[in-house]
């Protein structure tokens, strides 16, 4: 069996993996380019196969920079089995439409562009009946079950703990006598709402995440009081608190923990509202299903009547007319809207609507990719370009990273630890050229590992 790495080597977006031996062709992800232009170049790139020629794609969640390419995957020709968990299923169901989206907007907005300097019109990526189109070859399947994709191919779904239906994914092949384990995202221990990743003790490759592998995240404790602090602070000045955050997982995460915080601090009055509709769709399909997905705490919350997704002043803001109206509001608000990272969503609204205002404040609470927006305003740029519109940065800009939904250093060092047998080879994935070399040292040091961290579009041997 070879591997090839088409996507999340030596950077964070774009996981896929090309998984052959002479009767089988199997993808593990297909997800996005995301960042700067260089880096979504990428996203056009043609496949080393036949796609008509592959016969699984094995989805460990929905974020897009996992499953984002798979309406490209099957425009392109692809005809096998999309396999994940029901609520990958259900995630991806209005993700990838609301990707689309994206697509055909930016790309509406391009051609204007081009056609204006007499240059042909940009066609989007995939467009919405793309996405649609694609959902018919999902498949889903449930957690702890084996799965015979051929004669020498198995699959098992494990939880990953990252976001509802993420996975952690078992390879067995018989022809060659090895067991290959994807980790996807693996989240952190003690995550709001969701259960806890699960641990794998044996295999021959292991191909794991590397996000936050050369860092701690602060405590849960500690970002509670942060994000009182912060809210309390920028209410007293007449400001809002502008959080971008990714739509699935991260918003349905700070739901929890205002609910909590604010119950905690015996606070009323506390406008919070939800201006995402993707996120606001997905925040229901958080509530299907919750004996599969949720932890105990949540279940006991629930069993007592108290949604930890809902409380007093929580809105939610569906249409593009509800939206504005948060721009005239004529109190302090809580205002949490996607994309997490600033490049799309109705958060550039809010951003260029209190960016240069003194008295609010910007908190970000998740990975920031190298070339977003959100990523040079997190680093601290004076002035950045929304809409064409050149915005001085004002306000408070904040980070609590322990909201990340992804295992910091020493989450993914234990995680590590409970292989009983060292591994062949660790393939350290889904980290920035300068993060994921870093913990495969670790990793070599801390248990003797094999360690390699591969490059886009390099292949491997594993026997």
């Amino acid at each position: 069996m070879k591997v090839t790495f088409l996507g999340a080597a030596r950077m964070v977006t774009g996981s896929c993996y090309l998984l052959e031996n002479k009767n089988i062709k199997v993808l593990v992800d297909c997800g996005m380019f995301q960042g700067g232009k260089e880096e979504e170049k990428n996203n056009f790139m043609e496949f080393p196969v036949s796609l008509s020629d592959i016969d699984y794609l094995l989805l460990t969640h929905a974020h897009i920079d996992h499953s984002g390419r798979i309406p490209l995957l099957c425009k392109r020709g692809f005809k096998g089995k999309i396999l994940s968990t029901k609520a990958t299923v259900d995630l991806c169901s209005i993700m990838l439409p609301d990707s689309a989206h994206i697509q055909e907007m930016e790309a509406e907005w391009a051609t204007r562009k081009a056609m204006r300097a007499g240059r042909p019109p940009v066609e989007p990526l995939y467009t919405v009946a793309d996405a649609e189109y694609a959902m018919q070859f999902f498949e889903p399947v449930p957690y702890n079950n084996t799965i015979r994709l051929s004669d020498d191919i198995s699959v098992r779904f494990q939880d990953a703990g990252h976001i509802l239906g993420s996975a952690v994914i078992e390879i067995w092949n018989a022809e060659d006598n090895i067991k290959l384990v994807f980790s996807g995202d693996l989240g952190n221990r003690n995550q709001p709402i969701i259960k806890d990743p699960s641990f794998i003790d044996d295999a021959d490759y292991v191909f794991v995440e590397s996000t936050y592998g050369d860092r701690l995240h602060q405590d849960r404790p500690h970002r509670a009081h942060m994000l009182w602090d912060i809210i309390q602070n920028t209410f007293s000045k007449g400001g809002n608190v502008i959080i971008p955050a990714f739509a699935v997982g991260r918003t349905q995460e700070l739901l929890y923990e205002l609910n909590m915080v604010i119950e905690d601090n015996k606070a009323k009055n506390i406008p919070v509202y939800i201006d995402s509709p993707l996120a606001i769709k997905a925040t229901e399909i958080f509530k299907h299903d919750v004996h599969e997905y949720y932890d105990s705490d949540a279940l006991k919350l629930l069993s007592s009547g108290d949604d930890p997704l809902d409380f007093p002043g929580l809105d939610f803001t569906l249409t593009a007319e509800e939206s504005k109206q948060l721009n005239f509001l004529n109190h302090s608000a809580v205002i949490i809207a996607a994309s997490g990272m600033c490049d799309a969503g109705r958060i550039k609204h809010h951003l260029k609507h209190n960016l240069w205002r003194p008295e609010s404040s910007v908190v970000f609470v998740g990975y920031q990719a190298a070339g977003t927006l959100g990523r040079r305003i997190l680093d601290g740029a004076k002035m950045v370009k929304i809409f064409g519109e050149d915005i001085a940065v004002k306000a408070h800009i904040y980070s609590i990273d322990s909201f990340s939904a992804h295992a910091d250093k020493n989450g993914l060092i234990d995680w590590m630890r409970h292989f009983k047998n060292k591994p062949k080879q660790v393939f350290v994935i889904h980290g920035e050229d300068d993060v994921a070399p870093v913990f495969a040292t670790t990793l070599n040091s801390e248990f003797d590992m094999p360690t390699t961290v591969p490059y886009l579009g390099q292949v491997y041997e594993l026997i």
